[in-house]
């Protein structure tokens, strides 16, 4: 299958006559060799510090960042960001490339195979690129798929922001991440190698997922809003079977985010040492002290939970009966949660579980995030310096600072002002190669 879906990559890179149409000359080119000034009128080149730089230049050579100079200086190829506010490339903790919530989803299901998904996150991984994203972690996918994905854009052959990926989650039998509502014939063929029973088996499901290149291991803690299944929201593995997952991640040097909804699941897993919780939509004063004590990392996805409950109540719902019922009990609760979670002194990352909503629209979570407590440089912060930690690249992604990678997105106005400027990124370069320049 892997061969398959190599093919099916490969099939892209023939195609880069059509896409070097819709993206800026040089795009494609290596910049290995090449010295690239970057004039910035406003430079939030460490977004721990808050601090916005005028009249800065960033010296880039190959596709790294060697010298930030006062004043606009250098001679050759020189970039004009002089009257726009450049930044880091963004961060999103929480995207699934290769699908998109649809009428169609359940069809689909049996209907596209791991190269078609490929394909699919080809066309995301793109989109997610051009509005700002540089890097995203990848949490729930088709194992041949997100890796050979994963590895295309590593190779440059697919455009797309860097993927840190789990494959698959591990779930467990009959619970979210795992098939429901098929034929018992079909739920066999589409269940994963991830879901597991038992602590022995959930500990040979991660070893699984590491052999098949998993970055990090995603587990489903608790039930899902988008499961086909009325099996709630509450803790589905045993505390038991938590401790196994957590202990054999670590020991193969991953870690452990986990899906959680209730506070049950919630906890048991920060008990468990986890690194971080998706979503935790009911967290209670007994997860934020965990959360403060084991330092674990909050992702809230609010674009999720919105999302999901303009669906379920709009008249073109097109979840099904047990999907809605959930997302109408938790989705308009997640902006709370993230309100009680800031105030509480959680650590926040920023992740929207993009592939839910529509991929490319990803900045519209700093708006929730904002309506949530958060400043707009807390916000900022979010998808920069602490998404960087979360997922352990601080060294790689976060700060535009001399030896870093870079990656750099500029907008028109001051997102420090109004976050939602970062839903209009006009300019996108990761790695040294211009990806997006609307104003040249």
């Amino acid at each position: 299958m892997r061969s398959i879906v190599a093919a099916a990559l490969a099939w892209l890179a023939l195609a880069g006559a059509a896409i070097a149409q819709q993206t800026p000359a040089g795009a494609a080119s290596s910049p290995e060799g090449r010295t690239v000034f970057v004039h910035a009128g406003r430079l939030l080149a460490d977004p721990s510090t808050g601090v916005v730089q005028r009249d800065k230049t960033l010296v880039i050579v190959g596709n790294r960042i060697v010298e930030v100079r006062d004043g606009f200086v250098g001679e050759g190829e020189v970039i004009d960001l002089r009257d726009a506010f450049v930044l880091p490339g963004l961060i999103d903790s929480h995207v699934h490339l290769t699908s998109e919530q649809n009428p169609n989803q359940r069809l689909q299901a049996v209907t596209l195979d791991p190269a078609d998904r490929a394909i699919v996150g080809a066309g995301n991984a793109r989109k997610t690129l051009m509005a700002g994203f540089t890097t995203v972690a990848d949490l729930g996918a088709p194992n041949d798929a997100i890796f050979a994905l994963r590895d295309g854009v590593a190779r440059g052959d697919v455009i797309g922001p860097r993927i840190l990926a789990s494959g698959s989650s591990v779930s467990v039998h009959g619970g979210h991440g795992d098939a429901n509502g098929y034929r018992e014939d079909v739920m066999h063929l589409l269940s994963s190698e991830s879901v597991c029973s038992g602590p022995d088996d959930c500990m040979r499901a991660v070893r699984t997922q590491v052999r098949a290149g998993a970055d990090v291991i995603k587990i489903t803690s608790t039930g899902g809003v988008l499961s086909n299944t009325a099996a709630g929201l509450g803790q589905q593995f045993t505390d038991a079977e938590l401790a196994a997952i957590v202990e054999v991640a670590h020991r193969m040097g991953r870690k452990v985010t986990a899906h959680a909804h209730g506070a049950d699941g919630i906890n048991a897993f920060l008990r468990a040492g986890g690194d971080s919780i998706e979503h935790g939509t009911y967290l209670d004063d007994e997860s934020i002290r965990l959360f403060r004590q084991t330092g674990a990392w909050l992702v809230p996805t609010l674009m999720a939970g919105d999302y999901v409950a303009r669906v379920a109540s709009g008249p073109d719902n097109f979840f099904t009966p047990a999907q809605t019922a959930k997302a109408l009990e938790a989705g308009p609760r997640m902006l709370d949660m993230a309100s009680r979670a800031h105030g509480g002194g959680v650590k926040i990352a920023f992740g929207t579980d993009s592939g839910v909503s529509p991929h490319g629209d990803n900045a519209g979570e700093f708006a929730l995030l904002v309506r949530a407590g958060l400043t707009p440089l807390e916000a900022v912060q979010t998808a920069t310096v602490n998404a960087a930690a979360h997922l352990g690249i601080s060294d790689q992604a976060g700060r535009l600072l001399p030896g870093m990678p870079a990656d750099l997105i500029a907008v028109g106005g001051d997102p420090l002002q109004d976050v939602t400027e970062l839903e209009r990124v006009r300019f996108v370069m990761k790695g040294g190669v211009v990806h997006r320049d609307d104003g040249r």
